[in-house]
């Protein structure tokens, strides 16, 4: 590939603003990446600190009372986010990254999330995937829309055609050119993204380079089907932008829209409706009903029995129990249908290559939504630990082991992410390879 095609090609101001434009817009997300991480990365040590003044603080007051201490105190599940979410922020600004959960009720906790800013959460997040999946796009666009066109409308079309030993050969060398600029623009902000955020070379970020890589070659293929149309720079001009807009909004909002009306979840509201009432409605409930509910559920403490006369956490911590069973129904519900919204937009993501992109981008970075399922079933298995752990404390009324209540450190949830490779590339190698072939074919017939 010649130099001096690369000098003609970057000797155009307009290309060199246009580069330089989204190399600084990398950049930033880069940064704005990075202080994504050290905010998550200062919440979690103020979380350590917090639990260890909090369970103190308690233990200096109610230490006496077990039942009573343990209405209070609240233990964390820390969700850390791993290096690339930085590169692909997904969910992780809408769901919690920490659970702070006493042992009382849990579905009135488990969906406890950060207050944020409304207009922040719409414009979403100016991450390297927001960069990769919306501005490389228009980059490519105002690289080739005129690769055709131009030689055509400036009338050196006829002597190109003479001079060259091959037309279609001079426009896949143009296409190249253009190419291997906007590849070394995105190698250059995965290598910084790698070095600044401290990302390790492994199996998950050669995933996201590679999808990166093909996600690319999917608009350059593009483009050299518009350019087989044989249509002016104009009709291109639109054509790409209407396709940029139907792929990278339109789609992806109609199927989210879709999604959304096809599996409904009132059970949110009602998941927590029947938690609160399933407890609330227990203190006018006969005492031996709501023990033989519980020891149902736990016969494992069928031994413990009700003064006569007296309040009894035992009686107090079995309605928070039951208040969770009885809205066990719901959540199941709840949990399946945020399932099967997961698979759908994913199976509708298959056709979208854009919507494909950035769904995969989240998985691989530990920030879509299952990960978040993954890290709710984490936390009622967490919640389940705590009960199983200080019931037996509290049934016997003992007094608070402070010295062990002390060593408690916040736990982390993790799951690793894998590349699964098929199903992370086909999406974007059969469309790719599908409209290579018909743009070479179709542009053998115009040139």
């Amino acid at each position: 590939m010649h130099v001096l095609a690369f000098k003609n090609f970057l000797q155009s101001k307009t290309v060199i603003a246009s580069l330089v434009l989204v190399l600084l817009t990398g950049a930033v997300s880069i940064i704005i990446g990075q202080q994504f991480l050290a905010k998550k990365e200062k919440a979690i040590e103020a979380i350590h600190e917090f639990q260890h003044d909090h369970i103190g603080r308690n233990i200096k007051y109610f230490s006496t009372d077990m039942g009573l201490l343990m209405y209070y105190l609240r233990f964390a599940l820390i969700n850390k986010p791993d290096k690339l979410a930085a590169i692909s922020v997904g969910q992780r600004d809408v769901n919690p990254a920490m659970q702070a959960v006493n042992i009382r009720g849990l579905e009135a906790q488990k969906y406890d999330t950060d207050l944020n800013n409304p207009a922040t959460l719409a414009s979403g997040n100016l991450d390297l995937g927001f960069v990769i999946i919306y501005l490389f796009p228009l980059l490519i666009i105002s690289f080739t829309f005129n690769l055709l066109s131009e030689e055509k409308e400036a009338g050196t079309w006829s002597l190109v055609a003479v001079q060259s030993g091959s037309s279609l050969k001079f426009l896949l060398h143009k296409l190249a050119v253009r190419a291997v600029v906007v590849y070394a623009l995105l190698a250059i902000l995965l290598a910084a993204a790698a070095i600044v955020l401290a990302i390790p070379v492994n199996a998950q970020f050669a995933g996201i380079c590679i999808i990166s890589v093909l996600y690319i070659a999917f608009w350059f293929v593009l483009g050299l089907l518009v350019s087989s149309l044989n249509k002016s720079s104009a009709f291109n001009a639109l054509l790409f932008v209407a396709l940029w807009v139907t792929l990278t909004i339109l789609l992806p909002a109609s199927v989210n829209n879709y999604v959304a009306n096809k599996y409904p979840v009132p059970e949110a509201l009602s998941t927590i409706v029947k938690q609160r009432d399933g407890y609330h409605m227990k203190w006018d409930t006969d005492k031996q009903q709501t023990m033989t509910k519980f020891y149902a559920h736990y016969p494992q403490f069928a031994t413990y029995r009700l003064p006569e006369k007296s309040f009894s956490w035992l009686w107090y911590y079995a309605m928070q129990q039951l208040g969770d069973d009885e809205a066990a129904s719901d959540a199941a519900r709840m949990k399946a249908k945020l399932n099967q919204r997961d698979k759908a937009s994913n199976l509708a993501a298959v056709f979208i290559p854009t919507m494909h992109t950035q769904l995969q981008l989240n998985a691989i970075a530990g920030t879509g939504m299952a990960n978040h399922l993954q890290f709710l079933d984490s936390t009622s298995s967490f919640h389940e630990k705590l009960r199983l752990k200080f019931y037996p404390a509290i049934f016997e009324a003992s007094p608070a082991p402070a010295g062990d209540l002390k060593k408690i450190r916040p736990e982390y949830f993790s799951t690793a992410t894998q590349v699964q490779w098929p199903k992370a590339l086909l999406p974007l190698l059969l469309p790719t390879g599908l409209l290579f072939g018909i743009g070479i074919f179709k542009l053998r017939k115009v040139v």
